[in-house]
């Protein structure tokens, strides 16, 4: 008996900790989002996060479809040589960026550089007392720090999400008319022909909740960063982590949902 319960002591231990995080994150979403629609509204703040979370991630969202589009041209019309279906590679790849490469390398990627900055920056606050300030001046840190990052992230990665499945198309577009021999009048008539409105809104909608997730995590580690430098340093790499993991699984509930039937 001793035995059984030394060891399933530690597995529920862990999960009953596991179960209270995912408590305490669900109640921060929940007032996150209940702070969306009660004024005070802090403009300034939303439009710095726009500026810091959309436009300074076009980049490397812009550059990482750029290069996958390509390579996914490549790799279709290797596989597809096999079978005689080198003429899938237009159809192939425009769906596949749309529907899942655009959304979740774009969510990823922001997930990297904006779920650090925001955890860091955050935390940083936090250790230096200045978001007890806020509140000792009557300011609430969830309206003026969290809801500006977290709704301009959702809406701003979608259109990163966008802008990326473009260039990601454009990249196999110019693998596939300069080194596999595509004619390019063709190959952007096929990719019209098979590229349907919910397939780059269905990759849209996924870049709405990848936003959500990615500055709604950078902003929880972020304020429950622990004290000194090594809890910032924890709280970014636990953002990162974790918003990198609900992507990829709400990636799945999401396309289970759009795309089953």
């Amino acid at each position: 008996m001793n035995i059984v319960t030394s060891f399933l002591a530690p597995i529920g231990a862990r999960t009953l900790a596991f179960l209270a995080v995912l408590g305490r994150v669900v109640l921060f979403a929940g007032s996150t989002l209940s702070h969306m629609i009660r004024p005070p509204f802090y403009g300034k703040e939303f439009g710095q996060a726009l500026l810091s979370i959309g436009w300074f991630s076009l980049p490397v969202v812009g550059l990482t479809a750029f290069f996958t589009g390509g390579a996914l041209a490549l790799q279709i019309y290797s596989g597809g040589a096999r079978f005689n279906a080198e003429a899938v590679v237009p159809s192939i790849v425009a769906i596949g960026m749309a529907r899942e490469l655009g959304p979740v390398l774009g969510g990823l990627m922001v997930a990297g550089r904006v779920a650090a900055a925001i955890a860091a920056e955050l935390g940083t606050m936090k250790v230096t007392e200045q978001i007890d300030a806020l509140t000792t001046l009557s300011t609430n840190p969830m309206k003026y720090l969290t809801v500006p990052r977290v709704l301009a992230a959702t809406l701003t990665v979608p259109l990163l999400v966008a802008v990326g499945d473009a260039i990601g198309i454009f990249g196999g577009f110019l693998v596939g008319t300069s080194r596999l021999g595509f004619d390019g009048q063709v190959y952007l008539l096929n990719t019209v022909n098979f590229l349907e409105v919910w397939d780059i809104g269905s990759g849209m909608v996924k870049g709405a909740a990848f936003g959500f997730i990615v500055a709604l995590m950078g902003c929880y580690h972020g304020m429950n960063s622990g004290r000194g430098a090594q809890g910032v340093g924890r709280a970014t790499t636990n953002a990162v982590v974790s918003a990198s993991i609900l992507i990829l699984a709400s990636n799945y509930l999401l396309t289970e949902v759009f795309f089953s039937s």
